[in-house]
């Protein structure tokens, strides 16, 4: 028994009747149009990724620079908010 009661020679009967319909020419050309499909959806959750990161400039700023701009501004009295800026 294979995958939920099918055995392995009842897929490669499947294959070949799907061989036999659309052909390999046709089957080839929808792998890599599959192939592609996948390549642009990556790389266009790569270029949000990296839309995300220049809206937010806080992320990609040095933590200990953070640090010493909070200590500083708490030094001097001032009160600080989240953004580390002096309210």
């Amino acid at each position: 028994m294979g995958i939920s009661g099918i055995s392995i020679w009842q897929l490669l009967i499947i294959l070949a009747i799907v061989v036999m319909l659309f052909g390999t020419k046709r089957l080839r050309s929808l792998g890599s149009d599959l192939g592609s499909m996948i390549k642009g959806f990556k790389s266009s959750m790569n270029n949000d990724e990296a839309k995300k990161d220049e809206e937010d400039p806080a992320q990609k700023m040095d933590p200990k620079s953070l640090d010493q701009k909070t200590t500083s501004a708490t030094a001097a009295g001032d009160k600080v908010d989240q953004n580390n800026t002096k309210v």
